[in-house]
């Protein structure tokens, strides 16, 4: 498989912005920057340490957490147009991660759906013989 289809590097990659973009690229000026990392690092935390164990269920985890952050990232593209790149950024690594995690069961129902289309010809020729 791509590994571009599996989770583990997106997940990596959003844990990665985070600090990155919290603590150095544009920091909080109401807040501790420091606090604001921690805290914006905490949803994709589980899906990292699941990652490292080769959890199966670190995909699922991370793109639950993707939703958070691409929530946030479209919040931020709206609201804050110093940070657009570094929203952009985060909004495009969490739809990169929710299509990696779902991939396996999108080939999976598209193997089903293909499977049945190829069964459907036959049985619908069975029915006219009768």
């Amino acid at each position: 498989m791509n590994a571009l289809l599996r989770p583990l590097p997106w997940i990596l990659a959003l844990a990665l912005l985070q600090p990155a973009w919290h603590l150095w690229l544009a920091p909080s000026s109401w807040l501790p920057p420091v606090f604001v990392a921690v805290v914006m690092s905490l949803p994709i935390l589980p899906a990292v340490l699941l990652a490292l164990f080769r959890r199966p269920s670190a995909g699922f985890w991370g793109g639950v957490a993707a939703l958070l952050y691409f929530s946030h990232g479209v919040m931020e593209l709206w609201s804050n147009p110093e940070v657009t790149a570094l929203a952009w950024t985060e909004t495009l690594l969490s739809v990169g991660l929710v299509v990696a995690a779902s991939w396996r069961g999108l080939q999976a129902r598209a193997a089903a759906r293909r499977a049945r289309a190829a069964d459907a010809p036959s049985a619908a020729g069975d029915a006219g013989a009768q």
